[in-house]
């Protein structure tokens, strides 16, 4: 971080984690490094397997038991959340100054209770009124936090609210629950909201809908945004910066504009390659992403990579910036057009 540049909001560095299982030890994020300032969305993009929702997970302190944190520190507004108790991150920060945003609304939600209900239940104990040691649900704050659902319902562009909190799940449209989750999201009032590919369940046309809502919605409130996403179209559209990652490690984090028209990476080039185009036939990345209870060392991207050399092998590369705000883990990386 530059000196002339504020403390980000979010500060991820040398984050690895490991999944125990019986067949060994799964090293799924490998000194993962990122950071978010306030009122930005970030985008974080991968395949599937690459340590994006492990990261999310990792931010929001709901990791599995089988998973253990090896090294690294998660920096949220200067406090280090991985010294906070199970207790005190439950009550002060998940839920409350960072939300989520789930990839599948309608698993995420109770079959059996109506969303107006399901909301009630978060706002009795996320909301922006209750007070820190508060267990009551008075019914002054009762009202005001029904007043506040409302509004927040018509904000997210929902029809007749009052109607809406009285269906089940079941009775919503895909992109209807996702709005309540874009809502739900919200209503805290927090700092950040991870959202967890949070379009994927959804049709084409719902999905511009959705991300152009989020993007109005984050831009009126300056909340800061990570965005998990396979999507590299979802990432064009709402993201303001980018970082892709492969195999559990960092790769390149840019400006949007910069991650699409100047990819330094070997990695994020032949991934950008690979988009189809009316111009050219498919083209995919030779190779396969590696096993993550046997990982290549140094770079993890060395076996596919067209420019490997045995530096890439022995080491994991540091960060080398090809230009201002552009960050590339590369011995080899592109630093201008064709070398």
């Amino acid at each position: 971080m530059h000196r002339d540049e504020p403390m980000p909001l979010l500060d991820v560095t040398g984050l690895s984690v490991s999944f125990h299982a019986e067949s060994g030890v799964a090293r799924v994020l490998d000194k993962v490094s990122l950071s978010l300032r306030r009122g930005e969305i970030m985008g974080l993009v991968g395949e599937s397997g690459c340590g994006k929702t492990t990261l999310a997970r990792a931010i929001l302190g709901v990791l599995p038991p089988n998973a253990a944190i090896d090294s690294g520190r998660i920096a949220f507004g200067g406090e280090d959340l991985l010294a906070l108790s199970p207790a005190e991150a439950g009550s002060r920060i998940r839920g409350r100054a960072i939300t989520f945003i789930p990839q599948d609304p309608y698993g995420s939600f109770s079959p059996l209770f109506t969303a107006g209900d399901q909301i009630a239940e978060l706002m009795r104990w996320k909301s922006p009124d209750r007070r820190p040691g508060e267990s009551g649900y008075s019914r002054a704050r009762r009202r005001r936090d029904r007043e506040r659902t409302i509004a927040m319902l018509r904000a997210v562009q929902l029809p007749d609210p009052e109607r809406i909190i009285g269906k089940y799940p079941h009775e919503l449209s895909g992109g209807q629950r996702q709005r309540v989750m874009i809502a739900m999201a919200l209503l805290p009032e927090p700092m950040l909201i991870i959202a967890d590919e949070p379009t994927t369940a959804l049709d084409v046309t719902i999905q511009a809908q959705i991300l152009k809502l989020l993007r109005n919605l984050i831009a009126e409130r300056g909340t800061s945004v990570l965005f998990t996403t396979h999507d590299l179209g979802a990432a064009w559209e709402i993201c303001d910066r980018v970082t892709v990652m492969y195999a559990g490690q960092e790769a390149e984090t840019a400006q949007v504009g910069a991650f699409f028209s100047r990819p330094s990476h070997p990695y994020t080039r032949m991934l950008l390659e690979s988009l189809p185009t009316q111009r050219s036939a498919l083209r995919g990345i030779p190779g396969d992403v590696p096993n993550p209870f046997a990982p290549p060392t140094g770079c993890r991207f060395h076996p596919r990579c067209p420019r490997s050399t045995a530096d890439c092998k022995a080491a994991h590369p540091l960060p080398v910036e090809p230009e201002a705000g552009h960050s590339v883990r590369c011995h080899h990386p592109y630093l201008a057009e064709g070398r």
